[in-house]
């Protein structure tokens, strides 16, 4: 089992190696524990606590809450405490995998490393977060060893992100003070233009399940617009509803669940039927950014609150108050930054207090949504949110969308995760746009995805396809 794991966390080193860097093994048994610290509170701290991420936005919400915070260095790579100790912030991009090569090498050299040199805090995203959970790893604390009860501590937490944060043996070895619920954003003027109305109640019986939406995009069509921009706009809402992972843990078995065949069969015949956008191949290009503004003829987009406000909001160049959000045809969460004790940390305490200020305190909660925009992980925080005229939205012309966001958040059951979600998500997308575009016929699209992820994992011994 550890052989497999080291595959995928580490590829280019040793089962040894990984086990040396990994300090302290905790199998986690799974039994119920009382969240009593390991850590020795007569040990003294370090003087460097070692952050590893992608970009800056953890260090924004830490200097917006944390109150031991003094000061930041103008190039935001050094925060200092009130006591004179000092974060250090690793940031490397996502890019092409680079933040978690960069991650995985320092995780190797973990227990040799000097101990203002250690990785105190890491942070994963929700599409590899089991990697790093994965208990035979054993990269992350469980949240007990530091003295955190997610039973107690994090009880007003959203439940999926906390399974999400856990093991194998459900135990919980992360938190995040994010919640990514997604919903359907629309265009009010195409709205009123095809459906005489633009109001969130009315647009959302039309799109509240795949059927009334598919008669939904058949009258966008006839007025000459597009439901989505891209079959890739859809995958979340079927990939986050299969019922089984990709691949279980002790196997080295992919298992293509029937719900991702589902979305091949149907984008295919949303394609063909013109209800997305041929031209738009994918996300996060330059056509699927000018999808979003205002000469597109794209009706709607499936987002989660970041999506809104740092994706749609900077591609929208017409009127304020153009979008408005409503319920999706089904219950999705997008996205997510889990925080991670690293095992071997020489700062433990001061770990333990950033993960209870950044995840557990409900005021600082509400102050991250706020100021930052973000859905965060309170359930009565944003139960109130949802009812609270402050957290309406300019660019959704006044509308408070936290009543929409709140009641998917409280209905989403995130799919069973593996160390192999990544790459699964991104092969089968890539392998299957050239079948949606005509370039490969259907069988050769599952032979280049088996053919990827022999190249990506070659750990794994079978594809098994549904």
């Amino acid at each position: 089992m550890k052989k497999r794991v080291v595959s995928v966390l580490l590829a280019t080193v040793t089962i040894m190696g990984l086990l040396a860097g990994c300090g302290s093994s905790n199998s986690g048994d799974g039994e119920t524990k009382k969240a009593e610290s390991t850590v020795d509170e007569s040990t003294e701290e370090g003087k460097v606590i070692n952050i590893y991420s992608w970009n800056d936005e953890f260090r924004n919400r830490l200097e917006a809450i944390y109150p031991e915070v003094e000061s930041t260095s103008s190039d935001g790579t050094v925060t200092t405490l009130k006591d004179g100790t000092e974060i250090h912030w690793i940031i490397n991009p996502n890019q092409d995998g680079v933040y978690q090569q960069k991650l995985d090498e320092a995780l190797l050299n973990q227990a040799n490393a000097a101990a203002d040199d250690k990785i105190d805090i890491f942070l994963s995203e929700t599409d590899y977060v089991y990697k790093y959970t994965d208990a035979d790893a054993d990269v992350a604390m469980p949240l007990e060893d530091l003295g955190i009860s997610p039973d107690t501590d994090l009880a007003d937490q959203y439940e999926f992100t906390k399974q999400t944060a856990s093991d194998q043996n459900g135990v919980q070895r992360g938190s995040t003070w994010q919640c990514c619920p997604g919903l359907l954003v629309y265009r009010r003027d195409i709205a009123k233009d095809v459906f005489g109305t633009d109001d969130p109640t009315q647009i959302g019986e039309k799109v509240k399940d795949w059927d009334t939406l598919k008669a939904t995009a058949e009258e966008l069509k006839a007025k000459g617009y597009y439901t989505f921009a891209s079959y890739a706009d859809t995958f979340r809402l079927y990939g986050n509803s299969i019922d089984e992972p990709w691949v279980t843990s002790g196997e080295t078995v992919i298992k293509v669940n029937q719900n991702i065949m589902d979305w091949v069969e149907d984008s295919k015949e949303w394609l063909d039927a013109g209800y997305f956008n041929k031209t738009v191949k994918g996300q996060w290009n330059d056509d699927w950014n000018k999808a979003m503004g205002s000469e597109s003829k794209v009706f709607a987009f499936l987002l989660p609150a970041w999506g809104i406000d740092f994706t749609l909001s900077p591609n929208w160049d017409g009127e304020t108050g153009a979008w408005a959000v409503t319920n999706p045809p089904q219950e999705y969460n997008w996205g997510g930054s889990y925080i991670h004790a690293c095992t071997g940390t020489d700062n433990p305490k001061y770990v333990k207090d950033i993960i209870l200020a950044l995840t557990a305190d409900k005021d600082n909660l509400i102050k991250i949504s706020k100021d930052y925009l973000d859905f965060t992980n309170t359930m009565s925080g944003m139960r109130e949110a949802a009812k609270d005229p402050e957290f309406s939205s300019e660019f959704l012309g006044g509308q408070n969308p936290y009543e929409y966001f709140a009641p998917v958040a409280e209905n989403i059951k995130i799919a069973p995760l593996s160390a192999y979600d990544q790459g699964c998500v991104e092969l089968i997308q890539n392998s299957f746009s050239d079948y949606f575009q005509g370039n490969v016929d259907y069988d050769k699209a599952k032979a280049n995805f088996e053919t990827a992820i022999g190249e990506r994992y070659p750990d794994i011994t079978e594809i098994q396809w549904p």
